[in-house]
């Protein structure tokens, strides 16, 4: 990636996380049959409600 003197980055790259993943990745087996759902409600009291 280009960058200029002053160490910014001066171009951006959009990558698909969908399009990384293989479709036979063990992740997306789990994803599959495992609900993940339940998370956020039991994580909400750990976060800020103002961010």
């Amino acid at each position: 990636m280009y960058q200029s003197k002053d160490g910014r980055q001066l171009e951006f790259e959009f990558v698909s996380i969908e399009e990384l993943v293989p479709e036979d990745h063990l992740l997306r087996k789990i994803d599959r049959y495992i609900d993940f759902s339940f998370i956020p409600e039991k994580v909400r009291p750990y976060y800020s409600e103002d961010n």
